[in-house]
């Protein structure tokens, strides 16, 4: 690939404005004129890609922006409205057509006239031009989007050249022969429809013979996330259930037994045979930056990314209709005992059991190329498995499940299940991975997976070998996935290449014997880490080095942060993550820039003053980072002394840009982390920046301005500190508008994160204080990767198009991560080039290579092996609704920067329309009145609300730019089931808590109350909710709360007494407080972060964010979410 080419795509190339928006492989972004690249040329289904509407008719909707409307006034029972009563300039949310080109500019949301009404979801016929569909061309409107799933957005910068290779290595499953990826391209309707004349698919499932088949449990259900776009083809033939359940399954999960595409077939006997010629070798040479990279090391990298499992239950809410149809009553759901973890730790409740697992396959024995023979065994029932059951969701309420549930399993042999890698690590939204690019479009679904692969991990297996198995082709590490063909030679899993067995690798450590390559622990672990050899590293591990730099204006003396940074820095200066070699700096600016010498032999820290910001230099710098153990006491003085020395500034201005210049000087050499702590916007010097806010405009613009950054200084400098191993870690702790948009960049491009603390102040928020000292331990303590890369390999036919998260892309599949910390998240996303009628699944493999604080070099491997299936019915019963939403909020959040936020909301609304009605028109046979789902999506539509009226997304409410754009980065960065706290909170009810179900951990019984929906229905004035949005608890306290709880658990004789500011449970001596408290305790001991607790009342400010997180009720500007149901039905029935 061309510099020009390389450098547009992460939005760097001279003198051309950037988009902050997702990173993209660059050879996927190529393609010839008039062609799309594939199996058979089939166009990608993408819910982004604009819709147009057709001409007005008489009882659609008119198209638009999502906009408010009034309540429902004339619902009669069975039989939906047609359309909902609009007021006046208010126009409803539209249902753009498929099947025109994508725009890239923002479309128009609303133009002059008569707006024409939604288009109906079925296909048009194929046409050259999409505008032959319309009867009267000459009335189409401005384009409504949806998304593409299964190609890369367009590139931000210049085009990349078509002529030039990509420089680096190119991963396995782009072919190096005629590098044609997907390609974004205008879709026709045969794209998206499954067509007349389909056969009806059998919704008969497998299992085990002798098992009874899955219960039915058409209440329990799979959490989803709101907002994200259906993906992928449909295949044909029967949905798949799982091993017997030990419980009734919950509806949202698919089943685990054989993909019904896997027909029993004879054991074959030799190596599997490869559908296409194994690639050459890969080169090894990295893509040069500008910095000591090592590029032996990164092309012996690979990594996934997967999100962790989410967990928290969805809540289904139901606001106060006119009336209600028949079968929509308050009837309670199933009962399910308490699953030992939080709805945001559902797969921690199935233990991660890798290393203890030995693998049954003996040399020349059946690998997961040969998967059918195994499936062999299992017999096909007459039930349709729990995750294909049929859901009317007008009818059935309560479909929130009472307790988390796990995410689905993936239909694999029962050996290859157990030693599958652990769902909290790596996810995939669909767990049946479509054979086509056709089936995967047919199902409106998106196809990518969500990674964590730097989690704190309580059992990970460690190897050192001076040997690392890897496939010579390929460059996979060797994984319990491939094929022993026999003692000496072993299939690679991912591009069927054959290798050899090192002579090393004969011996197993473990259990100290020789000749059983297939029991060592790498082919025992989905996940291992390895020490890696010095042929893994350009220059000797660099040492941990941290830059503190820290704003000290009156406004941060003022807030009065600097006594909590320094003390708490105090306090854990000996456990910063670290050896001999640790090193330790600061710097701290208001309108000038000023270093400290901390050279060993001072009897006190010097402080040095540079008042030029527009050049600025380093006054001492071989003193200026010194050796922390060496001068640990220098540096405790500092500590000390920090706080009164700015403590009667009168400076207010703030010089950042240049603060920042200074610290990348000062690392550059070695790399490290910098920590910045800013609390006002910055307006002096480079990077100066001006306020873009409009309070006036907060809630009544129809799409939200100044989401893009105000300028490229920060993120041009966090390129240039990547390619020197330095990434910047920002905590904003303000009360005024900082311009979040433009200051994010400096951590989003050097794999950094971002801490927020809107309205922080040591006296008047003591919540924000506490959280703020909480997450900063956590910061200074946690474990840290430096100089890390990461690369995520997959079978050959998958192709990955677009990364989201806190990262630079060095080459096409290559993530720079100067640190890499426990508590990012990284979302892909992936289409399908080649048919996959050849192999009976498929696999992915995630390698992380860093530097661990103590300065060894390792690798950390992640393998996600799932099925191949040719039905559509499978290909739905695998989706895993919570990784659909996490995936949709990422997409939403670049299509609100890179075009509007209607057109976001709008895509997000029509991926539930689109993915339920391919489902209704390819799946079911037998075609039955009402909104129908499967119930592995039966929570899809409301999660997809949910989004609609998270932070990120809302409109009409007031909502801080800032808020917002945290929000944004927030879906980005973090872990999936972090990710769906935010999205979609959980609700208990916590005054009549009780140890029936309880956990017990370390002697603490932790009460395990029922999940409740979103809606002020389920509130009682007699009751105590407590509601976790993941960055912030509410309690609520009912007016006519008992007494016996205001006096147990809050210490007060009667509501009027609580507290108004009331951030803390007291600590009581009795039952119920003890019980309180431990309940709280739990939920945040399963977060990295520290959510802050408010008591609230009625009266109480705070009320209001409390109700906003009330999804399923209807406000002012957004639907409640039965009436969401109605729309889509209404928009899947046209």
């Amino acid at each position: 690939m061309s510099t020009a080419g390389f450098n547009s795509q992460n939005g760097t190339g001279t003198g051309q404005a950037y988009a902050n928006g997702p990173s993209q492989n660059p050879v996927a972004m190529q393609q010839l004129p008039g062609v799309n690249y594939g199996m058979t040329h089939q166009p990608i289904y993408n819910p982004m890609q604009s819709k147009a509407p057709v001409p007005p008719g008489p009882g659609l909707y008119p198209s638009g922006a999502y906009q408010p409307i009034p309540p429902v006034s004339s619902y009669q029972p069975g039989q939906p409205p047609t359309s909902y009563p609009a007021p006046l300039g208010q126009p409803l949310l539209t249902r753009p057509l498929m099947g025109v080109p994508p725009s890239h500019t923002p479309p128009q949301s609303a133009s002059p006239g008569p707006r024409p009404s939604l288009a109906r979801a079925t296909p048009p016929p194929p046409a050259a031009s999409s505008s032959s569909y319309y009867p009267n061309p000459q009335l189409l409107q401005p384009m409504a989007p949806s998304w593409q799933y299964n190609t890369g957005p367009p590139p931000m910068g210049p085009p990349t050249s078509t002529s030039t290779p990509p420089r680096g290595p190119v991963a396995n499953h782009v072919n190096q022969s005629s590098s044609s990826p997907v390609q974004p391209s205008p879709l026709p309707s045969a794209a998206y429809s499954s067509g007349p004349g389909m056969p009806p698919t059998s919704l008969q499932g497998y299992n085990q013979p002798g098992i009874a088949p899955p219960q039915m449990n058409p209440m329990a259900s799979h959490t989803y996330h709101p907002s994200r776009p259906p993906y992928g083809p449909p295949t044909s033939g029967q949905p798949i259930s799982g091993p017997p359940p030990t419980g009734p399954p919950p509806s949202g999960l698919p089943p685990t037994g054989p993909p019904p595409s896997m027909k029993p077939t004879p054991l074959p006997t030799g190596p599997p045979v490869a559908n296409v010629t194994p690639p050459p070798p890969r080169s090894d040479g990295a893509m040069a930056g500008n910095g000591p990279q090592p590029s032996n090391s990164y092309n012996h990298v690979d990594n996934q990314m997967a999100g962790p499992p989410q967990h928290g239950p969805p809540g289904r809410h139901l606001g106060h209709y006119p009336s209600l149809p028949p079968g929509y009553q308050n009837t309670p759901g199933p009962h399910k005992s308490p699953s030992p973890m939080h709805p945001a730790m559902q797969s921690a409740t199935q233990p991660y059991t890798q290393s203890s697992q030995q693998y049954q396959q003996p040399p020349g024995g059946p690998g997961p190329a040969q998967l059918s023979p195994s499936m062999a065994a299992m017999s096909l029932q007459s039930s349709t498995p729990e995750a294909l059951r049929v859901v009317n969701l007008l009818q059935e309420r309560n479909l929130l499940p009472p307790s988390p549930t796990p995410p689905p399993t993936p239909c694999l042999p029962q050996d290859l299940q157990k030693i599958n890698c652990n769902p909290e690590v790596f996810r995939s939204t669909l767990t049946s991975i479509p054979q086509t690019q056709s089936l995967l479009n047919k199902a409106k679904m998106p196809l990518g997976l969500l990674l964590h692969p730097f989690k704190d991990l309580t059992q990970l297996p460690v190897v050192t070998s001076s040997t690392i198995v890897r496939c010579r082709s390929c460059r996979t590490y060797i994984n319990p996935f491939v094929t022993f063909l026999d003692q000496r030679r072993w299939t690679c899993n991912l591009c069927n290449r054959v290798n050899d067995v090192p002579e090393e690798f004969m011996y197993n450590p473990v259990s100290r014997s020789y000749g059983e390559p297939h029991k060592r622990p790498e082919v025992q672990n989905a996940t291992i880490e390895f020490i890696a050899p010095s042929e893994y590293m350009l220059r000797p591990p660099q040492p941990a080095v941290y830059l503190f730099v820290l704003d000290v204006s009156h406004n941060a003396v003022e807030t009065g942060y600097l006594n909590v940074f320094c003390q708490l820095l105090l306090e854990n200066i000996n456990t910063l993550p670290g050896d001999s070699r640790t090193k330790v700096g600061f710097i701290t600016f208001d309108s000038t820039i000023h270093f400290y010498n901390l050279q060993e032999g001072l009897s006190q820290p010097q402080m040095l003053i540079v008042s030029d910001i527009e050049e600025i230099f380093l006054p001492t710098p071989d003193s200026l980072l010194v050796n922390l153990n060496e001068c640990k006491e220098l540096v405790q003085d500092l500590l000390r002394s920090l706080p009164n020395l700015f403590q009667k500034t009168m400076e207010t201005q703030s010089a950042l840009g240049s603060a920042l210049q200074a610290a990348f000087k000062l690392l550059s050499p070695t790399g490290g982390r910098m920590s910045v702590f800013q609390t006002q916007l910055p307006n002096l010097g480079v990077g100066a920046l001006q306020s873009r806010e409009d309070p006036n405009q907060r809630a009544s613009a129809k799409d939200i301005q100044h989401l893009s950054p105000a300028t490229d200084f920060y993120k041009k400098l966090a390129l240039d500190c990547s390619g020197q191993q330095v990434a910047v870690d920002l905590f904003l702790l303000s009360s005024q508008y900082c311009d979040l948009a433009s200051l994010g960049c400096i951590s989003r491009y050097s794999a950094g994160s971002v801490y927020y603390y809107p309205s922080y102040h040591h006296q008047h928020s003591p919540a924000q204080v506490e959280r703020f000292q909480k997450d900063l331990k956590r910061y200074l303590t946690r474990k840290i990767g430096f100089e890390a890369v990461m690369r995520i390999r997959c079978t050959k036919g998958l192709s990955i198009h677009t990364f989201h998260g806190n990262f630079f892309v060095r080459s096409t599949d290559l993530l720079s991560l100067p640190n890499v910390n426990p508590d990012a998240g990284f979302a892909v996303q992936m289409s399908i080039e080649e048919n996959l009628a050849d192999v009976q699944s498929v696999s992915f493999q995630a390698a992380l290579l860093y530097t661990s604080s103590k300065g060894e070099r390792r690798i950390r491997v992640h393998t996600l092996c799932l099925p191949v299936v040719n039905s559509l019915s499978d290909v739905f019963s695998g989706a895993d609704v919570e990784a659909v939403t996490g995936l949709l909020a990422c997409m939403a959040v670049d299509r609100s920067v890179a075009a509007s936020l209607s057109d976001a909301r709008d895509a997000m609304t029509n991926a539930a329309i689109d993915s339920l009605s391919s489902y209704r028109q390819s799946v079911l046979t037998i075609q039955q009145p009402g909104l129908l789902a499967p119930a592995c999506l039966r929570l899809f539509p409301l999660y997809i609300l949910a989004l609609l009226k998270q932070k990120a997304f809302r409109t009409g409410t007031s909502t801080r730019l800032d808020d917002r754009v945290f929000a944004m980065c927030q879906l980005k960065y973090q872990p999936l089931v972090y990710a769906m706290l935010m999205i979609h909170p959980s609700l208990y009810r916590i005054d009549d808590l009780n140890d029936e179900g309880a956990l017990n951990i370390n002697e603490r019984t932790i009460p395990q109350p029922r999940v409740q929906q979103l809606s002020v229905e389920k509130l009682s004035r007699e009751g105590a909710f407590l509601m976790d949005a993941g960055l912030v608890i509410y309690l609520w306290i009912g007016r006519n709360c008992h007494p016996n709880f205001l006096s147990q658990v809050l210490g007060v004789p009667s509501y009027a007494a609580v507290p108004e500011n009331l951030y803390t449970l007291p600590e009581l001596d009795t039952a119920e407080s003890q019980r309180t408290r431990a309940f709280i305790g739990w939920l945040r001991d399963q977060r990295p972060f520290f959510p802050s607790v408010h008591v609230i009342r009625d009266e109480s400010p705070l009320k209001a964010s409390f109700m906003q997180n009330m999804i399923e009720d209807r406000t002012e500007s957004a639907l409640s979410y039965y009436e969401f149901l109605l729309h889509i039905q209404q928009q899947i029935s046209k």
